[in-house]
């Protein structure tokens, strides 16, 4: 038997050659991903089967409602009262079809809506009409995935691998499924470093939720990871998953998890909110990146236009990105400080820094989080980290309860060269962030310190034509801004008509100004506006002045409040030129090869 999730996963997924020819490969997974799931809660439910039937016999009749008393003696939050199991499907081949489905009716409902959504009954039934549903189960019969031989987290990892191969098979988007383990890692580990003290309590109790929550695999990476921390602590699951198969694949985790399955609901988390009105202690989410929201346009709308009383009071962002939308769905979802406050992590990509002027949607979000003090760190992490993307790609940490020194401020931190490569990439995942890296990284957040850097000792030399130099140094560099720094007052500066111009129709108050002469100046928040004009504007246009008339909504100010983030610019380091004589001795090497190989064509 298979050693390792990956071995394991390898194995589970040879059932493909039985399907060849019969099924399209981007089938596979159809057959491949439901019977794993009911082979393991085949196995989760074997030491308790015989007590869960001799009480299904005795109380089936009374009239007492079984899902309060057989959860008892199963151990689980589900169970089966079929006589049957997998490798007992194989002694009846004549009915195997009939057996089966029979026996995933005799699941309790919320393991039984895992086969449904998966559309198991229908797979069952071409697969015994093309006489391969026999082979299949007996392959299945032969694996053992009891939680003995396999733990959840392995059990988490292979349902990965098997989901990674489906969408490969299928070429489908694989981290549409789920999140890179090393980034989860990085997230719950920041969230949890902002809460030491309580994690350490005996017996504490904290709530989980990821509105995209895929597979189950941020769920399950913080549940094992708090684990670690403090073992008497509880993390109470919540997630909803909009893909069907994700959702019961995530669904039937929380079932071998003990946790509560209800807790896992199916829909568009942003035009079907599954949990109204409900707070939570963590937050953390990997959204789609630049998906538009134009399916889920009229809701959206619809809740924006309730103002704060909704999830978008502060704005909407542009039609084509709902990044935004997701992360102003997890602050909406935020504990009051009074209550003990939440904290969130989320991964976006850079549009959410910076996309969008001042008075924007997405300017106006910006704004929200900062003036009200919610941003608490932003990391960046290394490209080619995802598996369908090698865009740059950001954590967001949020907390609405701040240690007193982060107060008013954003810890910026630049981890995009803490990496290794990959000896082979999976899709676009290139680069993987090491434990060792992911303890430094989460180092340097904590300490809270600016600009603080760690470097590692050992650099591998990268070949540079035929000599070999060293690499950049791979530094983690953290910077600490004031939630000002990020904002700016956008001012119209206008100047007078050309001799010989008609004034167009103007404002009231409004001075008369040449149209083509009109500019703007983003001038950052704090600093007086005469002050900055007598400055940097009237040395060089001395008939220029400011449009009192277009002013800020919310403070009346001349102009428009923007916020952006410029991660690139905070983190940027001059390197200087080479040398002249480098640069043309190289330029003369080249001139002679030029030479050489035109000797050659000539010739």
């Amino acid at each position: 038997m298979a050693q390792n999730f990956s071995e394991l996963a390898n194995f589970i997924w040879s059932v493909a050659d039985l399907l060849r020819g019969d099924y399209k490969q981007a089938d596979y997974g159809k057959v491949i991903l439901p019977f794993t799931l009911l082979r393991r809660l085949d196995c989760v439910l074997a030491d308790t089967k015989k007590d869960v039937l001799a009480e299904y016999e005795k109380k089936k009749n009374s009239g007492i409602n079984l899902d309060l008393i057989l959860p008892r003696k199963s151990k689980q939050s589900f169970y089966n009262v079929s006589p049957f199991t997998v490798p007992g499907l194989l002694d009846d081949p004549s009915n195997i079809r009939h057996n089966l489905i029979a026996y995933i009716g005799d699941f309790s409902a919320d393991a039984r809506d895992v086969f449904e959504r998966l559309k198991f009954t229908d797979r069952v039934t071409e697969l015994d009409e093309n006489d391969l549903l026999y082979l299949v189960a007996q392959k299945f019969a032969e694996i053992d995935l009891h939680p003995s031989v396999v733990p959840n987290e392995t059990m988490g990892l292979v349902f990965e691998e098997l989901i990674r191969k489906f969408s490969e098979a299928s070429n489908e988007t694989a981290g549409e499924h789920f999140t890179p383990r090393e980034v989860i890692k990085l997230i719950v580990h920041c969230l949890f470093a902002g809460d030491d003290e309580a994690l350490s309590k005996p017996g504490i109790i904290r709530s989980l939720y990821d509105p995209t929550a895929g597979t189950g695999g941020m769920l399950s990476v913080a549940d094992n990871e708090i684990a670690g921390i403090n073992s008497s602590a509880k993390l109470v699951l919540f997630g909803q998953e909009l893909n069907p198969e994700s959702y019961a694949i995530c669904k039937a985790d929380m079932l071998v998890k003990g946790q509560d399955p209800k807790n896992i609901v199916m829909g568009n988390t942003l035009s079907a909110d599954g949990f109204i009105g409900q707070k939570f202690d963590y937050m953390l989410s990997n959204p789609p990146f630049g998906v538009d929201w134009k399916k889920v346009q009229s809701a959206v709308k619809a809740e924006s236009e309730k103002g704060f009383a909704g999830r978008f009071g502060p704005g909407l962002p542009r039609i084509s990105d709902g990044s935004l939308l997701f992360l102003m769905h997890l602050v909406s979802k935020m504990r009051q400080p009074s209550e003990g406050g939440s904290r969130v992590g989320i991964v976006l990509n850079g549009s959410p820094l910076f996309t969008g002027d001042a008075g924007s949607g997405e300017s106006e979000i910006r704004r929200y989080l900062l003036e009200n003090d919610l941003v608490e760190a932003i990391i960046a992490l290394p490209n080619d980290l995802f598996y369908n993307t090698g865009i740059a790609t950001y954590i967001w940490l949020l907390d609405n309860t701040k240690k007193l020194e982060r107060k008013g401020r954003v810890q910026l931190i630049d981890a995009t060269r803490m990496y290794e490569k990959r000896r082979k990439s999976l899709g676009s995942k290139r680069v993987e962030i090491t434990d060792e890296q992911i303890t430094e990284i989460v180092k340097v957040y904590s300490e809270f310190k600016p600009d603080a850097s760690f470097t590692l000792e050992y650099q591998e030399p990268v070949k540079n034509g035929d000599e070999k130099t060293e690499q950049e140094p791979l530094r983690c560099v953290s910077k600490v801004f004031e939630n000002t720094f990020f904002g700016y007052r956008k001012v119209t500066v206008d100047r007078p008509l050309a001799p010989g111009k008609t004034a167009k129709k103007l404002k009231k108050g409004e001075k008369p100004y040449d149209p083509e002469l009109r500019d703007t100046e983003n001038i950052p928040l704090g600093e007086d506006i005469k002050a900055y004009m007598q400055r940097e504007v009237l040395p060089h246009v001395g008939d220029a002045w400011v449009n009192e008339t277009i002013r800020d909504e919310k403070d009346g100010l001349p102009g428009k409040v923007g916020y952006e983030i410029n991660f690139n610019r905070y983190f940027y380091v001059y390197k200087p030129p080479r040398a002249p004589e480098v640069i043309a001795a190289e330029i003369k090497k080249m001139e002679e090869r030029f030479i050489e190989l035109l000797k050659g064509v000539v010739a």
